[in-house]
């Protein structure tokens, strides 16, 4: 797609995009910027074997953005037409005006125009606006009979299967013009398995930006495989006793902790704002020289990929702490402004109705040098866990407690008895600090992740398994 398909998406021309824009600075301000946004949502659920619910709407509109100083004016429209735009554009300008100074957003990218190629992040062969209910259902009907199947167990499956597809345009008033087109499918299966007397439920679910070429006999089959994977384990997992004791985080899902507890302290908004506690150590040594985490938007069809980001940066892969070092925060245009330093491209939003903030995308650790089988051989006496939920962390001073859905007891360099209803508790840096082991087994959790800050993103997060020496299991 070239930028006219866009332009005519939105009924706009570039004379009119450069007019808005100098409408939007009417009262002042060092910056504008604008979003147009046309999303397309589908949404199928089989519960029980029936289809329950379904549904297709779209998402229209423009939202228009006035920095001054410290202060920040929006204001959106739900269509384009060019009397509200304008009534839209004036509103953002009041909201920012009585406000002078202030550094100029970063980012400048001296682009004039570009349309991002999707093939190379990602890619839809079949494109979601095509897909119809009836060549939906089968896939679920079937990922619902294989579950059965391999555990007769299963008294209760919901499966699901949603999709997206956004056309997004952006301009802003450093005169660049960018679009990009966004597709997303995801599938979900939550299942309650019963033994008789006792109950347990597992949720397992994949999501990639990609057409409905998503739907192959081999998702299905790895779907349903991780279903009813260690469903026994789970059925006869018990409390343990707590304290502190060395922890073990297995790849994939455990990078749930990561992104938790540690990569919202990295959100260049809360350090320029004092609130993280990593807000005064850029440059400084945060964890052993084997460590390097990572937020990166080039994942190529990963749920978290974005060619721009909702302002119009480039997509880029940021070492947040390298060789154990703080490297870098994630920035949007106008935390990098504030520091001088170029955004990283975490510039994201929600929709067309809400401003912009710095946000992750896909957050991962990089592997080490060590064999998951040596690291939990290395631990006399502690816990592993591979699935979390339900965190808590206060940004400010980075502690936080999760719940482990399931993990096993090690002993003596063995994992033994499973366990359950436990909870994590620690504080992020001194987590990241008692690291002291990084396998090399770095695996990409491909599941629905979505962020609350404030606004709801898709992202994604991964882990190689790790040591962290000394953590607080609450159990018995």
């Amino acid at each position: 797609m070239d930028k006219q398909y866009f332009l005519d998406t939105f009924n706009v021309t570039e004379p009119g995009l450069e007019e808005l824009t100098a409408s939007a600075l009417a009262h002042g301000g060092a910056w504008a910027d604008l979003y147009f946004e046309n999303t397309l949502y589908g949404d199928l659920l089989l519960k029980d074997g029936q289809v329950t619910s379904g549904g297709l709407h779209t998402d229209f509109g423009v939202g228009i953005r006035v920095l001054s100083g410290e202060k920040t004016g929006y204001a959106y429209s739900e269509n384009t037409a060019p009397q509200d735009m304008k009534e839209a554009a004036a509103a953002a300008s009041l909201i920012a005006s009585g406000s002078s100074g202030g550094r100029e957003p970063g980012g400048r990218t001296a682009v004039s125009a570009k349309a991002a190629d999707c093939s190379l992040l990602y890619p839809e062969s079949r494109a979601w606006s095509l897909a119809q209910a009836s060549g939906l259902v089968p896939f679920l009907e079937k990922l619902q009979e294989r579950i059965l199947f391999l555990d007769s167990r299963a008294i209760k499956i919901i499966a699901r299967i949603s999709y997206s597809h956004s056309d997004i345009m952006m301009f802003n008033s450093y005169g660049e013009l960018t679009c990009d087109s966004r597709p997303m499918g995801s599938v979900t299966a939550s299942v309650i398995f019963s033994n008789g007397t006792r109950s347990e439920n597992k949720t397992v679910s994949r999501s990639f930006r990609c057409g409905e070429e998503l739907l192959t006999e081999d998702l299905l089959e790895e779907m349903a495989s991780e279903a009813v994977r260690d469903i026994d384990a789970r059925f006869e997992a018990r409390r343990p006793k707590g304290g502190k004791m060395p922890v073990v985080m297995g790849a994939g899902a455990s990078g749930i902790l990561l992104h938790e507890a540690m990569g919202h302290a990295f959100e260049a908004d809360f350090n320029r704002k004092g609130q993280s506690i990593f807000a005064d150590k850029m440059g400084r040594r945060v964890c052993d020289a084997s460590i390097n985490i990572v937020d990166d938007g080039t994942i190529a069809g990963n749920r978290g990929a974005c060619s721009y980001d909702d302002e119009g940066v480039p997509g880029q892969k940021t070492y947040m702490v390298k060789d154990g070092i703080l490297n870098s925060y994630l920035h949007d245009r106008i935390s990098a402004g504030w520091y001088g330093v170029s955004p990283t491209g975490n510039g994201r939003r929600e929709s067309f109705r809400y401003n912009p903030i710095p946000r992750m995308r896909a957050t991962y650790m990089e592997n080490g040098p060590a064999l998951p089988s040596d690291i939990i051989a290395s631990v006399k006496k502690g816990i592993y866990v591979d699935e979390f939920s339900n965190g808590q962390v206060k940004i400010g001073e980075g502690d936080f407690t999760f719940y482990v859905k399931s993990g096993y007891l090690i002993e003596n360099g063995k994992l033994t008895a499973p366990v359950k209803d436990i909870n994590i508790i620690g504080n992020g840096p001194q987590a990241l600090s008692d690291i002291v082991c990084v396998g090399n087994d770095l695996k990409i959790d491909n599941g629905t992740w979505t962020c609350g800050k404030e606004q709801s993103v898709p992202v994604s997060c991964g882990i190689p398994t790790v040591l962290v020496k000394n953590l607080t299991v609450g159990g018995e």
